[in-house]
């Protein structure tokens, strides 16, 4: 055997067990890195180190020191690889523009969207989940819809859920894209559901507002979300709005204009 692909927690790991296997010293066999372990997103689709190891026939003397220096060169290009934000980082607001990058090669062979839907299928398969996505393309931005069953478990509270993966989805697609693409998640119609949900939490504290004469803060919301209390309210003859605090905290204020 010349040749074979081993795999580990880490680079390391990996080699050792191919040389182990191989019966061979490290100046013995030279090392390709086929991929780098991942922790995967929320603790799914992780994924351990895999090298391929092909053993020399007759080493030349002085190719100890030429193979490390090629495995390590190779390490180091294979570690520039992006890693996906933590979850707890995903406060989504449809204003950002989450950016990573790829090789020219890999983006030109890969479609963007297809990217994205391709990660949001294979997360829902590891929630237990079976769904699909139709892709609807507007003017600034582009809507995956997801359908299927029991949804309830991708869109969260509040769509908090749905919010983080549109953050991922956005990060996925803009690997691939040779210009900044805008990408919103949608299942069971839900941001339109939370639309209308929105709109009458403004009307009703808009009126509280007036009778009181007190303001009135709403609790933390994403910024989609306080853009549309702002909208609702922006031509109110007896209310203004703005915001304050800071991320994650910023919240909706409601005064009455005449306070």
């Amino acid at each position: 055997m010349n040749k074979l692909v081993a795999t580990g927690k880490t680079v390391e790991d990996a080699v050792n067990q191919g040389l182990a296997r191989l019966s061979a010293s490290r100046d013995q066999v030279s090392v390709q890195i086929l991929s780098q372990p991942s922790k995967g997103f929320l603790g799914w689709f992780s994924r351990e180190a895999k090298v391929e190891l092909t053993l020399q026939a007759e080493p030349a003397r002085g190719d100890s020191l030429d193979h490390n220096k090629a495995y390590a060169s190779t390490q180091d290009e294979a570690a520039t690889a992006v890693e996906v934000p933590d979850a707890s980082e995903t406060e989504a607001t449809a204003d950002r523009a989450p950016t990573a990058t790829v090789s020219p090669e890999a983006a030109k062979d890969n479609d963007p969207f297809e990217e994205a839907v391709s990660f949001l299928i294979e997360t829902a398969k590891a929630m237990g989940l079976s769904i699909t996505v139709h892709v609807e393309h507007g003017h600034d931005q582009t809507t995956l819809n997801i359908s299927g069953d029991d949804l309830g478990m991708l869109i969260g509270r509040r769509g908090q859920t749905l919010d983080a993966l549109q953050y991922l989805a956005n990060i996925v697609a803009n690997r691939y894209a040779d210009r900044y693409l805008r990408i919103v998640l949608d299942a069971e119609n839900f941001r339109a559901r939370r639309q209308k949900t929105l709109e009458g939490l403004a009307d009703r504290l808009a009126k509280q507002a007036v009778s009181t004469k007190k303001e009135v803060a709403l609790e933390p919301m994403p910024a989609s979300e306080r853009k549309i209390i702002h909208a609702r309210l922006q031509n109110h003859a007896a209310v203004k709005t703005y915001s304050k605090g800071d991320e994650p905290n910023r919240r909706v204020v409601i005064s009455s204009r005449r306070s």
